[in-house]
Formats: C-alpha cells, structure tokens, sequence
C-alpha cells in the first residue's frame, strides 16, 4: 500500500482544520443573524425596541405634563414602579402613626431605586424615595412601590404629591372614598388625581410653595425642611 508523503498529508489536515473552522463560523453567524431577526420581530410586536414609544411619550399621548428632565420625572416609569400594596384596609391606615410604624426602606434599598432610574448623581435636597402608594393609604416599602421624586421639578413635585396623599387619606378616613380606588387612581396618575380631587389643572400655591403636604404625612423624607430658595 502506498502512502502520502509526510509533507502531503500535512497540507491536507491543515485543509480539514481550516475548512472546520470556516464550518463553525458560518453556523454561528446563521445562529447569530436568525437570533437578530427574532429580536427585531419581539421588538416590533411588543413596542420594545429601538425607536419604540417611551413612558415618556405614551404620558404626552394622553395629553399628561412630562418632565424636561428625564432624570427627573413627573411620574415614575410604570414598568419599574406599577405600585404595590400591603394587605391593610381603612380601618387599619387611619389609626394614627400607622405609616410611621410599617416604614422600612434600608439605604440599601433607596441605592437601587436611584440606580434603575438611572441616577448616579444627585445634589442634597433635589431627591426623595418615595412611595408611589403612600404609607398612609396602604401602599408596600416593595421597590415596586419605591420611585425617585424630585422636589425641585415645577409645577409637579414632591410636595404637591404629598399634599393629594394627605387629601385621600383624609377623604379615605373622613368621607369614606373607598381605598382600592385612591390606590389604584394615585398609583396610575397622581397629577391626574391631584385634578381630580383638587379641582385644578396647576397645582395651589399653599401645596408647592412651602410643602405644606409634608404636614402630617409621616415620610422620611431626605431633605428636611423647607424647599431651598428659587
């Protein structure tokens, strides 16, 4: 029997090498185009890709007020905070220091919610973490409850949220509104609430000049005191 020569059958196994080679790289650019075409299909479908509708201009849609900052939104991203509560009722939230005594949110906690709304940065005073669902209407410390409110953003902030939170529970607890709808109605649109049960389309000097809805909320806030100049 003859053989090939030595240096033949090198030539042929560097052949067989180079050819396997280009083998797996065509089979993981078949695999890597069919998994591109089927995230670009998710994204059509479902509104998740690039040039998708933000939260941001789904709230424009529906005619609500939207932040110039995205850093500093008017309301929370429904997808990170949809709001949660705990299993009380109204008997139990109007017993007075109720929010204060079911209150825990660890630092730990306050870092992640900056964190998915993509904060890094932030001066003294311009952040609180706040309960989407207040405390005092039976909302959870879940971080699905937990968003960054701005107390400096106008018209709509932190303080003028407070105040609509100390007027549904006030009418939760006085005037019988029932809870299940302030949660639902604070945790889909506080501005739309504020209106509502406020009767303005702005909010009343009293609520944003001073943060008179501070008052009585039981919040742990992370600026104390009075809003810093303008």
């Amino acid at each position: 029997m003859r053989h090939a020569p030595r240096g033949r059958r090198g030539r042929i196994n560097i052949g067989l090498a180079v050819a396997l080679v280009a083998l797996v790289l065509v089979a993981g650019l078949i695999l890597w185009w069919n998994g591109r075409a089927i995230r670009q299909e998710v994204a059509r479908t479902t509104g998740t890709g690039p040039g998708a509708p933000t939260a941001q201009d789904t709230l424009r849609q529906h005619g609500t007020p939207v932040s110039p900052d995205p850093l500093q939104p008017f309301l929370p991203d429904p997808a990170k905070t949809p709001g949660a509560t705990l299993p009380v009722t109204a008997a139990d939230i109007c017993v007075p220091g109720y929010a204060r005594k079911v209150r825990n949110v660890p630092s730990s906690v306050k870092k992640k919610v900056y964190l998915s709304y993509g904060i890094t940065n932030r001066r003294p005073r311009q952040y609180e973490v706040d309960h989407l669902i207040s405390l005092q209407l039976g909302g959870s410390n879940s971080i699905r409850n937990l968003w960054p409110e701005s107390y400096l953003t106008e018209p709509w902030n932190a303080y003028v949220k407070d105040a609509l939170e100390n007027e549904l529970h006030r009418r939760v607890c006085k005037e019988g509104l029932d809870l299940a709808t302030a949660q639902r109605e604070i945790a889909t649109d506080w501005i739309a609430a504020y209106r509502k049960y406020f009767r303005t389309d702005r909010p009343l000097p009293r609520h944003d000049a001073i943060g008179e809805g501070r008052a009585g909320s039981g919040r742990e806030d992370e600026a104390e005191g009075l809003r810093r100049a303008r």
